[in-house]
């Protein structure tokens, strides 16, 4: 069958495709997702990643003298949330294991593999892939329903998305469920942004939840006053799509290296 036909797409790398590999693949193959190997360097996982979001390494003693290359990869996964797959002896996977966040390994297979479990959970993958369960989620609160809805229609594609339209609405959501982010409106009525924030950094649930907060106001006195509060960053409203993808992409970059 013609691979282009294959709407799901993962990589393979490492030291060499051997027999047992192309086996491996084949049966991946059969399973309606395309995938290729490339050798484990740079330039050809950089080439190859370019429209995947699983990796998977079959590791050998080569691997673990390019740890600067496994860093690489890394990197570019978390930037678009994608995930990892590691093949190998036990002492190698340790070893890989030990180096990487738990955050960007999706499973571990110790050889010999079997096949059966390996396809069955790369077809896991993608149903959860295509659900939404690896985007990265934010909060939006604001009193606007239409600037609530504009924003949403930004994101959804990129990030699974929720809506608030009032501090207490978001507290009471945020009770039930996880968020990575919160988008948070400066000025609201009843109860405000800044006091939203002091309700979620004075409870050890919400304590640790990034906050950006959302402002109409230019002017120095008023963003002075926000940066005040030491959220994780502001927008402005005005901002256009383009931008606010582009400063939320480097924000979860950046918040992942923190981390």
């Amino acid at each position: 069958m013609n691979n282009l036909l294959f709407k799901k797409k993962m990589v393979f790398t490492g030291g060499k495709e051997t027999f047992i590999l192309r086996a491996l693949m084949d049966k991946v193959k059969a399973s309606q997702i395309d995938c290729k190997f490339v050798p484990f360097n740079v330039d050809d996982i950089n080439t190859a990643m370019e429209d995947v979001s699983l990796l998977a390494i079959y590791m050998d003693e080569t691997i673990k003298l390019k740890e600067d290359i496994l860093h690489f990869l890394v990197d570019s996964l978390e930037e678009k949330s994608g995930k990892l797959i590691l093949i190998g002896e036990q002492i190698d996977l340790n070893y890989v294991t030990g180096l990487v966040t738990d955050e960007i390994i999706y499973k571990t297979f110790s050889r010999p593999v079997n096949n059966e479990d390996f396809v069955s959970s790369i077809n896991d993958y993608f149903n959860k892939s295509d659900s939404g369960e690896f985007k990265k989620s934010i909060l939006i609160v604001d009193d606007d329903p239409h600037y609530l809805t504009i924003v949403r229609q930004w994101l959804k594609n990129d990030y699974k998305v929720a809506m608030a339209n009032s501090g207490l609405q978001a507290i009471k959501y945020l009770g039930k469920n996880k968020v990575d982010l919160i988008l948070l409106d400066n000025e609201m009525p009843v109860t405000s942004g800044p006091q939203v924030l002091e309700m979620l950094r004075s409870d050890a649930e919400t304590s640790s939840i990034p906050v950006i907060f959302l402002t109409g106001k230019s002017d120095k006195e008023s963003v002075m006053a926000v940066v005040s509060l030491r959220p994780e960053g502001y927008f402005l409203k005005n901002i256009q799509k383009d931008e606010l993808l582009e400063k939320l992409k480097e924000f979860f970059v950046l918040n992942s290296v923190k981390g």
